[in-house]
């Protein structure tokens, strides 16, 4: 089988989903078919063979049916399992709406496949930060075991947003979300 075969089958296979919930992938244990020549790119950009895939339901719909098994990406549906490369991470948080102040704020997330996400004690933020240049890298959890990268502009965002809270006996900038508190990084001296 090609790789255009399996993709083209891997979409007829996918169930409709009735609501706004994405399928229930943590349910499917088909057997792996090997992996296919499908990317995910920092940016969030999907590509197919080399190609960026530049029809956005069709990425759409593929993001619905992702799922991390430890450090590898798949694509499930109920009958064929297939691996992906995703560069980072399967998201990109590209837009940030703002509810509210203070341990009182709600913070809603929009990905690039247009989930949106409030971060919370379900959904939290958390900062990485590279070990030779210190850039602080954001992630926001979507979904079990998926996250999408913040976009730059909307770390810029959370840091205007940010307040400075003690944790351990040492000062912290952050955010609040759904009454949780999200260190961004220590606050600077």
């Amino acid at each position: 089988m090609t790789d255009t075969d399996k993709a083209g089958n891997l979409l007829a296979q996918i169930p409709k989903g009735e609501g706004k919930a994405p399928p229930p992938v943590h349910l499917w244990n088909p057997d792996f078919c090997g992996d296919i020549d499908m990317r995910i790119a920092r940016d969030g950009t999907w590509y197919y063979m080399g190609t960026p895939i530049g029809r956005k339901p069709m990425v759409k719909l593929f993001s619905t049916i992702i799922r991390r098994d430890g450090d590898k990406y798949v694509l499930v549906t109920p009958v064929e399992m297939v691996g992906i490369q995703v560069d980072d991470a399967p998201f990109v948080a590209v837009s940030l709406q703002v509810e509210g102040a203070g341990e009182a704020q709600v913070l809603r997330f929009i990905t690039n496949v247009e989930d949106e996400v409030v971060a919370g004690s379900e959904h939290p933020l958390r900062v990485e930060l590279d070990a030779l240049t210190e850039e602080p890298a954001p992630y926001l959890l979507v979904r079990t075991n998926l996250e999408a990268l913040v976009h730059r502009n909307v770390f810029y965002q959370l840091v205007e947003l940010a307040v400075v809270r003690e944790i351990d006996g040492k000062a912290w900038l952050g955010v609040w979300s759904s009454g949780e508190f999200f260190p961004i990084g220590p606050q600077p001296d």
